[in-house]
C-alpha cells in the first residue's frame, strides 16, 4: 500500500511507444427493432490513460462501453483491444464495474471478490492470497467476513471495484459506478480510483453524468451526443497528477469545467437539433 506509485503514461509518450488499448473502427449498434443506438465511433485510446464518455442521456456511453466489453456486438465496424478483435478473446484482460454494486447478499466479502477467481478455477489458497491483496488496495481488509447488508453504500463499491482488480486486469470498464452516492463519499472514491489507476497501471475507461467528476478524473473526456448515439468532441484534460482536494477548487479545474458545460450544451442542443430535423 506504501509503494510508490506507478506514473501513468502521459498521452504523447503512450501514444509513440505503445499499441493502443483500446481502437473502435467504425463502429456502430443497430437494434434490431431499427433504432440507431450508435452512429460510426472511430476512437482510439491509449494503454495507461484514464478516459471518461461524458454526455447527455441517451448518447450511447453505455452502449460504447458494452461494446468495448465484448458484452454486446457491434452491428458494423469492430473493436480492437491490445490489436486484437475484442470477439477473440481479447477481452481476457479486462474488467467490467456495473453502475450497482451487484454483490451476492448471502456471501461475505471475501467470497464475493472471489467469485471471478473461483469461476476461472483458480485455487483457493492462490485466489484467497489475491482477494486479501485487492481489498488492502481498497482499504477493506478488516471486512473480508462481513456481508453486504452491513457495509454502506460507498464500502459495497469498493468490493464491486476490488473484485474487478481482483483478476489483475489491464483495462478497467467502468458504467457510472458512483452515480448513486452522495458527493462526500463519491469524491473520495474518486481519489481512491486515481490512486488505483496509478498504482496498478490501468487503462481506464469511465461513464459519468457528471461534469466536475470528469474533470477530475480524467486525462481526455469524449463528449457524446444523442439521437443517433456519436462522438463530437475529443477534450484533453492537461492538469498534472496526483489530482487533490485542492485541485477541485482551482482555476484550472473551473476552466476545464466550463470548457465541459459549453460542449456538453452543445451536444444536447445537436440531439434536439437532429431529432427535430
Amino acid at each position: 500500500m506504501n509503494k510508490p506509485a506507478k506514473v501513468p503514461i502521459p498521452f504523447s509518450q503512450s501514444e509513440n511507444n505503445l499499441a493502443p488499448a483500446i481502437e473502435a473502427l467504425s463502429a456502430e449498434k443497430v437494434y434490431s427493432n431499427g433504432t440507431q443506438a450508435l452512429l460510426p465511433v472511430n476512437l482510439t485510446i491509449q494503454q495507461g490513460q484514464f478516459v471518461t464518455l461524458l454526455g447527455p442521456s441517451g448518447c450511447g456511453k453505455s452502449t460504447l462501453l458494452k461494446m468495448i466489453a465484448g458484452l454486446i456486438e457491434p452491428s458494423d465496424g469492430k473493436i480492437l483491444l491490445w490489436r486484437k478483435d475484442s470477439r477473440l478473446k481479447a477481452a481476457e484482460n479486462l474488467s467490467f464495474v456495473f453502475q450497482e454494486a451487484t454483490l451476492m447478499p448471502w456471501c461475505n466479502v471475501q467470497k464475493n471478490v472471489r467469485l471471478p477467481l473461483d469461476l476461472a478455477g483458480v485455487p483457493k489458497e492462490e485466489a484467497n492470497l489475491r482477494v486479501a491483496e485487492v481489498l488492502t488496495l481498497v482499504g477493506l481488509e478488516k471486512f473480508a467476513k462481513v456481508l453486504p447488508r452491513e457495509l454502506s453504500g460507498g464500502m459495497q463499491m469498493r468490493v464491486s471495484i476490488a473484485r474487478g482488480l481482483v483478476t489483475r486486469p489491464k483495462l478497467l470498464l467502468m458504467d457510472e459506478p458512483f452515480g448513486a452516492l452522495d458527493e462526500i463519499t463519491r469524491n473520495k472514491l474518486d481519489s481512491d480510483l486515481l490512486r488505483l489507476w496509478q498504482e496498478q497501471g490501468l487503462t481506464v475507461v469511465f461513464v459519468t453524468h457528471s461534469i466536475h467528476e470528469a474533470v477530475f478524473l480524467s486525462q481526455r473526456v469524449i463528449m457524446m451526443a444523442a439521437r443517433p448515439g456519436r462522438v463530437v468532441e475529443d477534450i484533453a484534460i492537461d492538469a498534472p497528477f496526483p489530482r487533490d482536494e485542492q485541485f477541485r477548487v482551482s482555476a484550472d479545474f473551473a476552466h476545464y469545467a466550463q470548457q465541459l458545460q459549453t460542449s456538453l450544451l452543445r451536444a444536447s442542443q445537436s440531439g434536439e437539433t437532429t431529432q427535430h430535423a
